[in-house]
């Protein structure tokens, strides 16, 4: 099996990697911090690992479009970015397969994980962000703009603030970085979304830091989140009829509290409800995408 090299650029850090077998195993990895000349750290990492890959695989936040990435202004110097031409001048005539990173993480899943054997499916993404990858006869959907699944920009609101305003309205409401920042406002402390979540579960609903009660309004934040949460997610798969839904992220940390919820409103809402599953890669997902997308160009080319 030929040695594949994979690239996980995200918005807080870079992953590379390397496989040499076909099957989620990371033989060497090294890991950065994403900031100021986030492509040539991740570049000379990469050259630090031993051997000349067959294929390489690149994850990515954002969309690329036109040669260009879009949708990803959170990472310096990235948004606009040529980057098919920077890993074309990089690595020649070795290929290159580059996707964004929830597409890569359902390319893993569809590869090796629970997407195995699925014909129509989607692959939800709850994490810092919230973005979704639809799978058509077993394959990763782009899109006429490669921004297929995108649901962060779905609207809750008739004429709220939309992407025309510089705005992501249903991940500013859903998403991992939208829960913490609203409960930070709300408890007056800094919170990530996992606290919010876990306080939420506790059966007293107090504070599960120094247990002060957690009060109603952490119950109603939460509860509203999920609620928006599981209407799209059903709004989604009403439209696309899919067989199977998967979902990874982060937030899945607090799988008890998120899958039954989805589950019950896909049953409710949807004629023909997907199975639901979670995802079998969490943390590692956008790397093994990589490497998955590698080990697919290497097997093509």
């Amino acid at each position: 099996m030929s040695r594949v090299l994979g690239i996980d650029v995200g918005g807080t850090k870079v992953a590379v990697g390397v496989s040499s077998s076909d099957g989620p195993e990371i033989a060497e990895r090294i890991r950065l911090d994403t900031g100021a000349g986030t492509l040539e750290r991740a570049l000379a990492a990469a050259r630090d690992l031993d051997g000349t890959p067959a294929a390489v695989g690149f994850s990515t936040c954002g969309v690329i479009r036109d040669g260009r990435v879009f949708l990803a202004p959170n990472v310096p110097g990235w948004e606009g970015l040529e980057l098919p031409r920077l890993l074309r001048e990089e690595y020649g005539a070795i290929p290159v397969a580059i996707d964004n990173d929830v597409k890569a993480a359902a390319a893993a899943e569809l590869r090796w994980g629970a997407l195995r054997g699925v014909s129509a499916g989607v692959y939800l993404n709850l994490g810092t962000g919230l973005a979704a990858a639809l799978v058509v006869n077993g394959q990763v959907v782009s899109g006429a703009h490669g921004a297929a699944g995108e649901i962060g920009y779905l609207q809750a609101i008739p004429g709220e603030p939309a992407f025309a305003d510089g705005h992501v309205p249903l991940e500013e409401r859903v998403s991992g970085a939208a829960l913490a920042a609203r409960g930070t406002a709300l408890l007056g402390r800094e919170t990530t979304a996992a606290d919010l979540l876990a306080l939420f579960a506790t059966t007293d609903a107090t504070d599960a830091t120094d247990g002060a009660p957690a009060g109603p309004d952490v119950a109603g934040l939460v509860d509203e989140a999920l609620a928006l949460l599981a209407m799209s997610v059903a709004n989604l798969c009403a439209t696309f009829d899919p067989e199977c839904l998967v979902v990874g992220g982060g937030m899945m940390g607090a799988a008890d509290l998120i899958m039954p919820r989805l589950t019950a409103e896909l049953r409710r809402a949807v004629p023909f409800p997907p199975e639901v599953r979670p995802a079998r890669f969490t943390d590692d997902a956008p790397l093994l995408g990589a490497l998955a997308l590698a080990h697919a160009a290497s097997q093509s080319s």
